[in-house]
């Protein structure tokens, strides 16, 4: 009988986190998709435009592509020894409760809800509805209504029916939301795989190295090298996305590492190649400002029909990406919940659906907000910025957990502590450059930081009325 039991017992503490009654069911390629549905989004369908109006270098811009992609390679190794040593829901927040304590937790906790999902959602579903009205050619263009700084668009009324359709979806089926975000990220390499093999297909054979023409005859200042990384990280952030879900992850030790591995050097890999795409099909001097810069090259490359065609398909990959964002997100602000260092109605589990829905439908509240007040180009920067610098935090905490449990672990990050490391200095040095050439693009974050600090002090005051 007490072998049985024991038997039950492992059996069921691998079924379920037993920190959070989350149940483990996404398996490795689920995860890798949740990755590449993540990272895959309104970075590269966006920020090349805006880097290439920065570095007026198509070589500046193809090595930004790939400096930044190594620099998430780094991170991702780095995280994928987190989340073996703390398989749990979280993320970050798990990560540097046990390396740096609660007020470090709280405050990536605190970023992640503002700016690593509710900001990116925004983001991902304002370039989603951009993308469908390209594919509209007699879309509404004038905002119906206009009070002030806030403008009600056709734009904005179809980024924030994709927010409520997606959070509904995902707060009444694990499973079925799963399943489809598997289904649009398989469906989203197909459309980059398109759009890929049309631009190097154009490629001029007799003037080979036109497309890479410098547009001036300076090299970009170091300012502006780091302010396009930031573009840059900001399209490789969801990196780490299924280290959120670590309390889901079936067999979490192995599974976490491999699919962090594949889905950054896919997408590292697919995101050179489309550059390459936008300048075989635009040239360096059709890139720069450009927003909808697939839908633009998709046009040049196969014509407007198609061309509307591909734009209405990009549409769908960046809805891939909204939809693993709106999944990842409330496991942290759920996991701050449970330990009492947040709204606490955010720390209950729907019975119906096993699902934290509150988390769920707050993060969809603040994306709203976010598609009517704040501008495109800026949101991209606070969310790159931001996201570095806990980042490179989260990375730093894998030194305290070594030296506090030197004891191996299923992963091991490869290139210990030089790896790390890398990845630490290169975002710490990215947003120190990016701060100098302009200091004013750090407020927001700094004010979300500050507000952040004020909310803990509020939560752990009233933990300690409460003599938790």
């Amino acid at each position: 009988m007490r072998a049985d039991s024991g038997a039950e017992q492992r059996k069921a503490s691998q079924d379920i986190d037993d920190s959070s009654q989350l149940v483990r069911r996404v398996g490795l390629a689920s995860a890798g998709c949740v990755i590449v549905a993540n990272m895959v989004g309104s970075g590269i369908f966006t920020t090349s435009g805006f880097i290439m109006q920065m570095l007026g270098d198509p070589w500046w811009l193809l090595a930004c592509w790939l400096v930044g992609g190594l620099i998430a390679l780094t991170g991702a190794l780095s995280y994928g020894e987190l989340g073996a040593r703390l398989p749990h829901a979280g993320g970050e927040y798990v990560f540097l409760r046990e390396s740096f304590g609660p007020a470090w937790a709280f405050l990536s906790g605190w970023v992640s809800l503002v700016v690593g999902f509710s900001a990116p959602i925004a983001a991902s579903a304002v370039a989603a509805a951009g993308y469908l009205l390209q594919a509209w050619p007699g879309a509404p263009q004038e905002p119906f209504l206009a009070m002030g700084g806030l403008a009600l668009t056709a734009e904005n009324l179809l980024a924030l029916f994709f927010i409520a359709a997606f959070t509904l979806l995902h707060a009444k089926s694990l499973g079925l939301g799963i399943s489809i975000l598997n289904v649009l990220t398989v469906f989203k390499i197909l459309v980059l795989a398109v759009l890929i093999a049309a631009g190097l297909s154009l490629w001029p054979a007799s003037e080979p190295w036109s497309p890479l023409a410098a547009m001036g005859s300076q090299a970009p200042d170091a300012g502006s090298v780091a302010t396009a990384l930031v573009f840059v990280s900001f399209a490789y952030s969801g990196f780490n996305a299924a280290a959120y879900l670590g309390g889901e992850i079936k067999n979490p030790r192995r599974n976490l590492p491999l699919a962090l591995m594949w889905g950054t050097g896919l997408v590292m890999v697919l995101y050179l190649l489309l550059n390459v795409a936008y300048l075989a099909a635009l040239g360096p001097a059709g890139i720069p400002g450009v927003k909808e810069i697939g839908a633009l090259a998709a046009k040049a490359l196969l014509g407007p029909g198609a061309g509307r065609a591909l734009s209405a398909a990009v549409c769908l990959c960046l809805l891939s990406g909204l939809g693993a964002m709106i999944l990842a997100g409330p496991r942290v602000y759920f996991a701050m919940a449970r330990d009492g260092l947040f709204l606490g109605f955010l720390g209950r589990i729907d019975p119906a659906s096993g699902l934290p829905s509150n988390a769920i439908w707050l993060q969809c509240l603040i994306a709203a907000i976010m598609v009517l007040t704040a501008s495109f180009e800026a949101l991209l920067f606070y969310i790159g910025f931001t996201l570095s610098l806990f980042a490179a935090l989260a990375v730093a905490g894998l030194f305290a957990l070594r030296r506090r449990d030197p004891r191996p672990v299923a992963f091991r990050v490869p290139g210990y502590p030089l790896t790390p490391l890398v990845f630490i200095a290169a975002n710490l040095a990215m947003v120190g450059f990016a701060l100098v050439d302009n200091p004013w693009r750090g407020l927001p974050s700094g004010i979300t930081l500050a507000s952040g600090l004020a909310l803990y002090w509020f939560f752990r005051k009233r933990m300690n009325k409460s003599g938790r």
